[in-house]
């Protein structure tokens, strides 16, 4: 099950307390102070990992508590310091408040980490209290309290294409072509309920990221049918490639499809229809396919890619377009 949209409750490990304890030995009866201080109570830390594809772990554990400190010794000894909790997250989550909705945290990237409750101080013993006024210190401070808090964590896809069409344009046909990727596949609207990413191999053993957007609709800007919750995956990627169905089996022909779609991004983000695109013309073997493909040729700047995308036909060229395309990306 795919899920990119939770709320978590954390809370980080309280400080250990700092103790109050004299060395007592048979040649020192009345030995100075020992009282060691407390350990660090854990953090609770929300780390992204390539490996991790969606929330989907955290909708049914969704509190979590870090270790305390332990409390310090005689002898001068340290408490143990509480274990953190790291909790693995998909790479490109957004962690924000939800009293405000401010952003606290974006993982972007790999390893990127955000404290999400951090460990209590531990309390100090009294051996730390001795001096040349007070050599006999009774006095030691408890551990301090560890953060907690609620958070909301939503995923936006990061990919370097995002290919967005209508239902059965066949873009899920075509990220496994082009990647290898087994998304549900079928011919009917809506088959792709949720994002796929799949990684195409370059060559120099390079790759690129490609996420199939599930299929959009006429006013998906306006949350029509389940327009945001895919809408805002396209936010996260680089490059656009827009995968029109030559063969308009549904009665919308490619060039109205293609001028729609581009009419709903930018009324759900304005600017969003003008990332470095490129048209994929699917489904070749159609009966209305070269009089379509026609029309978009003349109709549009942009580079177009007649593929059939169930065979295979038409990928080998798009491969190194779709990479040349990424180059254009700012950044």
């Amino acid at each position: 099950m795919f899920v990119d949209r939770v709320s978590i409750q954390v809370t980080a490990g309280n400080g250990g307390n700092g103790v109050v304890s004299f060395r007592r030995e048979r040649n020192l009866p009345r030995g100075g102070p020992d009282g060691g201080n407390g350990g660090g109570g854990g953090s609770v830390v929300l780390r992204a990992n390539e490996n991790v594809s969606c929330l989907a772990a955290l909708k049914y554990l969704s509190h979590y508590e870090a270790e305390n400190g332990r409390p310090g010794g005689g002898k001068g000894l340290q408490g143990r310091n509480g274990q953190d909790v790291v909790i693995k997250v998909p790479i490109g989550t957004l962690v924000t408040d939800p009293e405000d909705g401010a952003l606290l945290a974006d993982l972007e990237h790999d390893g990127d980490e955000y404290v999400a409750a951090e460990g209590g101080v531990g309390g100090v013993g009294n051996r730390s209290f001795a001096s040349s006024t007070n050599r006999v210190p009774r006095d030691a401070t408890e551990g301090k309290e560890g953060g907690a808090a609620a958070l909301d964590l939503e995923l936006k896809i990061v990919a370097g294409v995002g290919l967005v069409g209508y239902p059965n344009a066949g873009k899920s046909t075509l990220l496994s072509a082009l990647t290898g990727a087994d998304p549900e596949t079928g011919a009917y609207p809506f088959t792709t309920l949720t994002p796929n990413v799949g990684v195409m191999n370059l060559p120099d053993y390079k790759t690129l990221t490609i996420a199939d957007i599930p299929g959009l609709i006429e006013g998906a800007h306006l949350n029509v049918g389940l327009g945001h919750e895919f809408l805002r995956h396209i936010e996260r990627t680089h490059v656009l490639a827009y995968v029109l169905d030559l063969s308009a089996i549904d009665g919308i022909s490619p060039l109205d499809a293609f001028r729609s779609l581009q009419a709903e991004l930018e009324h759900y983000l304005p600017g969003l229809s003008d990332r470095p695109s490129i048209v994929v013309a699917n489904k070749t073997d159609g009966d209305d396919a070269a009089e379509n493909l026609a029309e978009l040729r003349e109709a549009l700047s942009l580079p177009i890619f007649p593929v059939c995308a169930v065979l295979e036909e038409g990928t080998d060229a798009l491969r190194p377009a779709l990479q040349a395309l990424l180059k254009q990306a700012p950044g």
